[in-house]
């Protein structure tokens, strides 16, 4: 857990950085990702992702754009990634990203799953005691702001097990009740969540009433 808990933070310091406005603080992290690009023709041509942070990300490809061109990158569970040709690289190109601090913040957590997802293959806070929570209730509020009304099945320092039939995609961050999380699985009655950080006690009683 020590690891996975030093990546978040590292993570989240790359969004902080970014929002400071100094890109070279961002630590790319290694990632291989198939995918696509366009061109401002609307041309698109296949490529894979070498590295990414939240500020940018290096593309393997043989068909590479000008500099200061600006492309949309499709990636496997990432989706579509605008942004700026910022160099040539001898096997492709790299980018800096134009996206919104929403977006940013979304992709640092699916960066994070992404990293971590072979280390936890459908654990969801198995490290930490399970409360049963069955018939309390919570909100979760999804992409683009929707806030829903869900059951709260269990929870422990690490996670949480929500009732609902929403199914917010795997790698996705969430804020249930007043928790950051990232979705780790779908099961039968609803989502397994992973909080960004550990909670407390006192934090669970305060962010669960």
């Amino acid at each position: 857990m020590s690891v996975h808990s030093s990546i978040i933070r590292e993570v989240l310091q790359q969004t902080d950085a970014l929002k400071a406005g100094d890109l070279r603080k961002h630590r790319r992290v290694p990632l291989s990702l198939s995918g696509r690009f366009m061109r401002p023709d609307r041309t698109e041509y296949t490529c894979q992702l070498k590295d990414i942070s939240v500020g940018g990300a290096a593309i393997r490809t043989t068909d590479v754009p000008e500099i200061g061109e600006r492309v949309v990158v499709y990636l496997e569970h990432l989706g579509g990634l605008e942004g700026v040709v910022a160099r040539i690289t001898s096997d492709g190109f790299a980018f800096a990203f134009k996206v919104t601090e929403h977006k940013r913040e979304k992709l640092a957590a699916q960066i994070m799953w992404l990293v971590n997802k072979d280390d936890f293959p459908d654990e969801v806070g198995r490290l930490h005691e399970r409360i049963g929570t069955r018939g309390r209730r919570t909100t979760l509020r999804v992409e683009e702001g929707v806030i829903i009304d869900v059951e709260l099945l269990d929870v422990s320092a690490s996670g949480a097990s929500i009732g609902t039939p929403a199914r917010p995609p795997i790698g996705s961050l969430v804020i249930a009740g007043k928790t950051r999380a990232i979705v780790r699985r779908h099961h039968g009655h609803g989502i397994g969540l992973q909080f960004l950080s550990l909670l407390s006690p006192e934090a669970l009683r305060d962010r669960f009433p």
